[in-house]
């Protein structure tokens, strides 16, 4: 009782009331019995421990004012309706009165008013998902104009409640469309939705208080920057759990997007990795188990879609995905069978690729794991037996590691030297350097970055830039150049039987031997391949409250190569080349239909449009797929779904970079 009248006095005083309403399908629980969440002991003590941690050892230095007050309620904020289709105006605006007040809660601890905006936007997720389903014995027809505002991040906060319900009659009817697209009867489609929207509202009771804090914790954390983060006790614990068990799955990382499962990325070596029938941005929608019936996810806690994903080695899981961030909404089906990440498939692999009559040596670098710089020296060995003409270290989608790793490879391919600067919080600058006077490769080289290539993945690539020992191919990387630090928040002396959870935290930047920071900017490619990610959309520079690019004084170091004379014809047989590859011409082709894409805030909810655009779609990758096997020899298919699973298409950017690196062979003996 004492909990359902704190939120009724927190209800009024934000001014909001309530009406009952009827329902064509009923909500599976009363409104009622959704009881208000409030903060728990621990999580008094805990906050005040953040607030001290942070503001004392964070490299960033900043104090708790109204400034980062405001930053941290709008971070919250979003987190509690990013797409802005639950809270009204109104609502946003009876929040105003927190803004100011964040800092000084974390401080003392007294979180209360976070806990009535969450309690508030539970109650008004309850309202739009009842609302839904009263919709769901309407007849809705597909033709005619109308269209759905599907990303609403920047919108305008709804007017009103009638507002409100027009954004969820357009959700609902893509949704029937949606199911409609994927060949479901009318029956089924009211069933499916039925069970979605329900299942929503049912685990709208199974928030805890925990979720809360974890919320608000993190809120206050990205204010600082992307990679301080706070981790529940429970969540902490899950997570040391899946890292233990992620070896034996699907090898993916999944992460929460409003009400999409979302994959982050894939773990290199992994089934999703191997097969690559899974990307990057996909959003799972169903998830069946072998020839079982396929589970709709929609708006589902992460950690149950992790349980259903999850399975022994050998299993069959099919995962029905929306692709990428595009428009159109179509659903796919993918099958994977489970397995455990081997060690050998996450190791640096080698290949020679012949070309331009040069032997290339090719080592693909997934991760900077322990002792990768040993196995790379294997893989050394192995090529320079067949007597390659130059070097090829492909980094795309490397992540980054150990920092370790990161000098000990470069030092594969120099004397010694200083490789990369560490700046602390207090200014202190130490220098990583490869002193061993061996050199494991002398001859030419080049490096292949994209997007995703992160962290210790750039401290290399930067190094061998700036000594001018390898050319630089590809992509702008990802721009991350912080070192961060875990923690416990519990202390031996605590009285309390309560885990306090543990928080990482930022406490130093990279900075590469010409004194740049790899942080923000990135490495910059010699030669530019088209980004097949906009970097507008990805990477370090995007990413709220990302902390600056700077420079301090260059180490001491003495250049081994120099590209600047070369560099020009390298540039023009490149692009000679590419005037007529295929894969480069594909390349650019996504890139003009992705911008026109993201340009778009809005679906057709006509249903012949979004079958012309599909067919139009389909009929673009059959061709393009034909055109592949052709080129490869093989006979051409009728469908989609008659392409092998096992076929293997070229791979235009490696194809590219070997031919860039066998021109470098050739200038430079010249």
């Amino acid at each position: 009782m004492l909990r359902k009248n704190l939120f009724k006095s927190t209800a009024v005083a934000l001014g909001v009331f309530y009406v009952g309403l009827s329902y064509a399908v009923p909500p599976p629980i009363s409104e009622d019995s959704l009881q208000p969440l409030a903060q728990e002991e621990q999580h008094s003590i805990a906050s005040k421990r953040i607030a001290a941690l942070f503001t004392r050892s964070h490299y960033k230095h900043f104090v708790l004012d109204d400034q980062m007050s405001q930053k941290i309620f709008d971070l919250y904020l979003q987190a509690l309706d990013y797409n802005r289709s639950v809270l009204t105006a109104a609502d946003v605006a009876n929040f105003e009165s927190f803004r100011n007040e964040f800092a000084d809660a974390l401080q003392s601890g007294d979180l209360k008013n976070a806990y009535a905006m969450f309690n508030l936007s539970t109650k008004r997720r309850f309202e739009r998902y009842a609302y839904a389903l009263s919709l769901l014995d309407q007849t809705i027809s597909f033709d005619g104009a109308d269209k759905y505002e599907f990303d609403r991040s920047k919108s305008p906060w709804a007017k009103d409640e009638s507002a409100l319900n027009e954004i969820w009659r357009q959700r609902v009817k893509n949704d029937e469309l949606n199911l409609e697209l994927a060949g479901k009867k009318p029956s089924e489609i009211k069933e499916l939705l039925v069970k979605r929207y329900s299942n929503a509202i049912k685990r709208l009771k199974q928030d805890e208080s925990e979720d809360v804090f974890q919320s608000l914790m993190n809120a206050f954390a990205r204010s600082i920057d992307p990679h301080t983060s706070y981790l529940s006790p429970r969540n902490a614990e899950r997570f040391n759990s899946e890292m233990n068990l992620s070896l034996e799955g699907i090898g993916a990382v999944l992460q929460a997007d409003d009400d999409f499962t979302v994959v982050r990325s894939l773990i290199p070596g992994g089934p999703a990795d191997k097969a690559k029938l899974l990307r990057p941005d996909d959003r799972i929608t169903g998830v069946g188990q072998d020839s079982g019936k396929i589970v709709d996810v929609i708006g589902w806690r992460l950690d149950d879609v992790v349980e259903l994903i999850k399975g022994r080695k050998g299993t069959k899981v099919r995962l029905e995905i929306q692709r990428g961030k595009g428009t159109t909404h179509q659903t796919q089906m993918i099958e994977l069978v489970r397995d455990k990440v081997r060690l050998e498939d996450r190791a640096a692999k080698s290949q020679i690729i012949q070309t331009e009559g040069k032997k290339i040596g090719v080592i693909e670098v997934p991760s900077f794991y322990v002792n990768l710089h040993l196995d790379v020296e294997k893989e050394l060995a192995k090529l320079k037996a067949q007597k390659i003409d130059g070097l090829l270290i492909d980094l795309r989608n490397d992540g980054g590691g150990a920092l370790t790793e990161a000098t000990d490879l470069t030092g594969l391919f120099m004397k010694q030297g200083p490789v990369v600067q560490i700046r602390d919080a207090m200014g202190r600058i130490a220098v990583n350097e490869d002193t061993d006077g061996k050199s494991y490769y002398d001859g030419p080289m080049a490096v292949l970055i994209d997007r995703y290539s992160a962290s210790a993945s750039e401290i290399f690539a930067a190094a061998m830039n700036d000594y001018g020992r390898a050319l630089i191919i590809g992509e702008n990387s990802f721009g991350k150049g912080t070192v961060q630090q875990h923690r416990a928040l519990g202390k031996i002396y605590d009285f309390f039987d309560k885990e306090l959870g543990h928080v990482q935290y930022t406490i130093a930047k990279f900075y590469r031997i010409n004194g740049g920071s790899t942080q923000n900017k990135g490495v910059q490619p010699d030669i530019s391949f088209p980004p097949l990610i906009d970097p507008k959309d990805t990477g370090e520079s995007v990413e709220p409250n990302a902390l600056p690019w700077d420079k301090i004084q260059p180490a001491q170091y003495t250049k081994l190569g120099d590209f600047t004379a070369v560099l020009p014809k390298l540039k023009a047989l490149h692009e000679q080349r590419v005037k007529s590859d295929p894969e480069f011409k594909y390349a650019q082709e996504d890139i003009a239909w992705y911008q026109a894409e993201k340009a778009k805030k809005y679906i057709s909810l006509n249903e012949a449009d979004r079958i012309k655009d599909r067919n139009t779609q389909e009929a673009k990758a059959l061709e393009r797929d034909n055109e592949r096997l052709t080129r490869m020899g093989k006979p051409m298919i009728k469908s989609l779904t008659d392409l092998p699973p096992d076929i293997k298409f070229p791979d235009g950017y490696l194809n590219e970079a070997a031919n860039i690196t066998a021109d470098l062979v050739k200038l430079s003996k010249s």
